[in-house]
């Protein structure tokens, strides 16, 4: 059975753009996450596949049948809102039954399918409950059962975590990971979290400027993002973008001049990027690191020191003024104010042309 297809789908308000030309293909059981910044269109596309705003050209196809001229009701899509939507006047029970029995499925086949949910979310106790009985983390089990009983063939999540506090969103992504084994469904989820993107998702579907700008597995998009924009967006803490200009491509390889005059050899591959063009090399956390005294690392002035347990972030100022992220293990002394000296693993350095284009260090250097 084929998935979810988007052809070429575009939406205006008016004389505002918000999805301009959008095209993608989802599998059958694919967990698919919408990741981006506010206003990058992302639930505006999701509440399209839902049928709840209308395309202004392009199509929806589902399961090999063109869906975007159906009513949301005759789609075989389920949502589950940031906001739970459950009817206060009603019990858990209830709420999941309402869809089936307005659709008039057979009362026992309704106990099954909620039984079957019930246990699946482990929630068979709270079924004779009213929601305002029941705690945050609680009634988004029970908006996604009231979703896995419609038995669809694709779930909609619009950021379902976001209303949750810190330790139990933790916890309830824990949840949804184990689910997606025990739907036979896809599964489509909005948020701006990168923690649950890159936790749940087998891709990630990057928007920013109405469009997609990256799709590819976690791994993928965090070691080659697709642009400077997503380089910049995916990674916690952000990857550091420094100016320079490339002095040459010896060897094969671009070599680069920071702004405040370091030199960089990375393993980018020269061709296609003139002497002299202006670039930003990027680089994760992971490949700065403390240099000792005296070895001939770049200076900079400690800003912020985040210490996690495993390992320390140390947040710094270069001497022109850009931000770079150092990563020490364990727990790192340093004190904002202190001056460091930064050791760079030029060979992990990405290369961004003015144009935002990526240019990736080879696997071979």
């Amino acid at each position: 059975m084929s998935g979810l297809e988007l052809i070429d789908v575009s939406k205006s308000y008016g004389a505002t753009r918000v999805l301009d030309g959008v095209s993608l293909s989802i599998a059958p059981r694919e967990f698919i996450a919408f990741l981006g910044p506010s206003g990058s269109g992302k639930s505006t596309l999701l509440r399209i596949i839902a049928g709840l705003e209308t395309l202004d050209s392009g199509e929806v196809h589902l399961g090999g049948q063109r869906i975007d001229g159906l009513a949301p009701g005759a789609r075989g899509i389920a949502m589950v809102f940031q906001h739970y939507a459950l009817y206060p006047h009603m019990t858990v029970r209830e709420n999941m039954a309402f869809g089936l029995i307005n659709a008039k499925v057979p009362k026992d086949e309704i106990a099954s399918r909620i039984a079957q949910a019930a246990d699946i979310l482990e929630i068979g106790s709270q079924l004779d409950k009213k929601p305002g009985q029941m705690s945050g983390g609680q009634r988004q089990r029970v908006a996604i059962g009231r979703a896995i009983v419609k038995q669809p063939r694709l779930f909609l999540l619009d950021e379902p975590l976001s209303n949750l506090d810190a330790a139990l969103r933790s916890r309830t992504r824990v949840e949804l990971a184990q689910l997606r084994n025990r739907v036979d469904a896809a599964l489509i989820m909005v948020t701006h979290d990168q923690a649950e993107a890159m936790t749940l998702a087998d891709r990630i579907v990057v928007m920013n400027d109405r469009r997609i700008q990256q799709v590819g597995t976690p791994a993928e998009v965090y070691a080659r993002p697709a642009n400077a924009f997503v380089a910049r967006f995916v990674g916690s803490p952000a990857m550091a973008m420094l100016a320079g200009r490339v002095i040459s491509g010896e060897s094969g390889r671009l070599r680069v001049r920071l702004a405040g005059g370091a030199e960089l050899q990375t393993a980018v591959a020269a061709a296609g990027i003139a002497a002299d063009a202006p670039v930003e090399v990027g680089l994760r956390p992971e490949h700065v690191t403390l240099a000792p005294p005296g070895s001939g690392g770049i200076a900079a002035t400690v800003e912020l020191v985040e210490r996690l347990g495993d390992r320390t972030f140390i947040y710094t100022r270069l001497a022109e003024g850009s931000e770079v992220i150092a990563c020490a293990p364990g727990f790192s002394e340093v004190r904002p104010g202190d001056e460091v000296l930064l050791a760079i693993d030029a060979a992990a350095a990405h290369v961004f042309s003015a144009d935002g284009t990526a240019h990736h260090p080879e696997a071979s250097a």
